[in-house]
């Protein structure tokens, strides 16, 4: 693999390690930022509830203006965007003002990563396709995995404000790498017309669903207000389907769904993508609230993950040449779904370093299952339609992951009712149940794994 083209997918992903350095860091400083604007901390939920939303609104238009303005034009003004939102957050003296830059960050953020994705799929030929997609893995992980000690050193040592100001230097060799190192041939012109009604469609079904998946559980409004924020949100998308399949040239067209490969990535993938959102949020509660670890403690265990991530890229190439992607993902997705059901067996008494080495092997395999996915599922794609492809795949993705943290939070809240206690006051034993179902949920992909013909993904091997 030329150097090129290593360095390329770790350039794309840049952004994803932004946004997840971000996010954490942001969750481990929550009282400090509240302190400094002088509101409650339940109240700052708005901050990342914005970033969310913002991304739902704002995912739709970034494979229109890909195909439109150009991708390598797209990804480097995505960029910009996010660093001048980050810079702006760093500056906020209340929280409206801070509610209103993370919007803009997640302008920026909504049309970084979908339109990344499709830069790398433009510019790696098939057969490097999958070492390229194991790179690009490795800077989202390494960011999960310092997120939160960026944060809380931030913190101890300085400022919060500093969360946000170091997006800025990064961004600036991001948008310079960026425009070196991607070729301006992947700047297809398609210049579609912009589909205003189906954008309205899909802004108001995102927002609405991932706005009512984001407020279940927090106690910020009530449940008749969240259940009309799912309903309104599922009668726009459905309202979007019947549309665009009507349509010539539709926001993101649906029919992508076709190719039998990106269904299985996009459908069939999906309850991993949930297990991926769950696992995270109930390991750390796990630790803390119910087997009484420091956050410090914590989080040396729960980088396993990370780490068992960043081994796929040792692995990926050979497995994949050895056993082809049908038995790899089948076998990945079986063995994922069966860890995150021995998490349920941890117990305050188990080793730290028999909790660590399975966290490890849980990282590993997910990530080989995900790589494998995502290689895969964009195999059959017509160059035409990447645009629409990836960002389907983002949207899809947002709302898997987010739907994860929420049936994670559900799960652990009806034990802990069960066991006659409440959400307020978490033991060891609540936490079992979830992990069983989030190991179970994890195996439904199976079905949709088993169906895909051995020949598939056969010019990536």
């Amino acid at each position: 693999m030329a150097a090129r083209d290593r360095l390329l997918p770790l350039v794309v992903a840049c952004p994803l390690f932004l946004q997840n350095v971000d996010t954490s860091a942001i969750a481990t400083a929550l009282p400090a930022i509240a302190q400094s604007l002088q509101v409650q901390p339940l109240h700052l939920n708005l901050a990342i509830t914005s970033y969310l939303l913002s991304l739902a609104v704002f995912l739709p238009l970034s494979g229109w203006c890909a195909s439109r303005f150009g991708a390598r034009r797209v990804f480097c003004a995505a960029i910009a965007f996010f660093a001048l939102g980050s810079a702006l957050c760093g500056l906020a003296t209340s929280l409206p003002w801070l509610v209103a830059f993370r919007v803009l960050q997640g302008f920026g953020g909504a049309m970084m990563v979908p339109v990344g994705r499709l830069i790398l799929l433009r510019s790696v030929p098939a057969a490097g396709m999958v070492a390229a997609m194991v790179w690009f893995t490795v800077p989202p992980t390494v960011g999960r995995m310092i997120g939160p000690l960026v944060g809380g050193a931030i913190v101890t040592w300085t400022s919060w404000r500093w969360i946000f100001l170091l997006n800025i230097p990064f961004g600036l060799v991001g948008i310079l790498l960026a425009w070196r190192l991607i070729s301006p041939e992947v700047d297809e012109e398609l210049r579609e017309p912009f589909d205003a009604p189906g954008f309205l469609l899909l802004a108001l079904g995102l927002t609405g669903l991932l706005g009512a998946l984001e407020m279940t559980g927090k106690g910020l409004v009530g449940a008749p207000a969240i259940g009309a924020a799912a309903a309104v949100g599922t009668v726009a998308m459905l309202l979007y389907v019947r549309r665009s399949a009507r349509m010539a040239a539709p926001m993101v067209n649906l029919g992508v769904l076709r190719f039998r490969t990106y269904f299985t990535s996009i459908v069939g993938g999906s309850p991993v993508r949930i297990a991926i959102g769950a696992t995270p949020f109930l390991l750390p509660l796990m630790f803390q609230l119910g087997f009484g670890l420091s956050p410090l403690d914590s989080g040396l265990l729960t980088v396993a993950t990370a780490l068992g991530s960043l081994a796929t890229r040792g692995v990926m190439g050979h497995a994949i040449r050895r056993f082809g992607f049908r038995p790899l993902l089948i076998a990945a997705t079986a063995v994922s779904g069966t860890v995150y059901m021995s998490y349920g067996l941890f117990t305050p008494a188990t080793p730290h370093a028999l909790m660590f080495c399975t966290m490890l092997l849980g990282g590993l395999v997910t990530s080989m299952a995900m790589v494998s996915l995502q290689t895969l599922g964009f195999s059959e794609i017509p160059k035409p339609l990447l645009s629409h492809a990836t960002t389907l795949s983002t949207m899809t993705q947002q709302v898997t992951l987010t739907f994860g943290v929420v049936l994670g939070a559900a799960l652990v809240n009806a034990t802990a009712v069960m066991h006659g206690g409440s959400s307020a006051h978490l033991t060891a034993q609540d936490f079992p149940p979830a992990f069983f179902v989030v190991g179970l949920t994890t195996l439904l992909s199976l079905f949709f794994f088993a169906r895909l013909a051995p020949e598939h993904g056969e010019d990536m091997r």
